[in-house]
């Protein structure tokens, strides 16, 4: 509680301290085993039915991104396995 209330306070009397302010957030990336048009495409006759398109599947591809961003953007990335 009382941090909160020293930073409600700094906040109030100095105008330049919200552009201070460095937050961080996490999130999994999955990477997807894309089919090219080549691969998808076949024959088939003018009477028979559309065929099924594959569902995609996540590949085992899977990295965290780390981003660190203050009130004008994106400060830092990273990329961790």
């Amino acid at each position: 509680m009382s941090v909160a209330t020293n930073m409600l306070q700094e906040a109030e009397s100095d105008e330049n301290f919200m552009g201070q302010i460095i937050m961080g957030d996490e999130t999994w990336i999955y990477g997807y085993d894309l089919e090219m048009k080549r691969q998808s495409s076949q024959w088939k006759s003018a009477d028979s039915l559309r065929p099924k398109k594959a569902r995609q599947v996540r590949s085992k591809v899977k990295v965290m991104l780390i981003v660190f961003f203050d009130m004008v953007g994106i400060v830092h990335y990273e990329y961790v396995p």
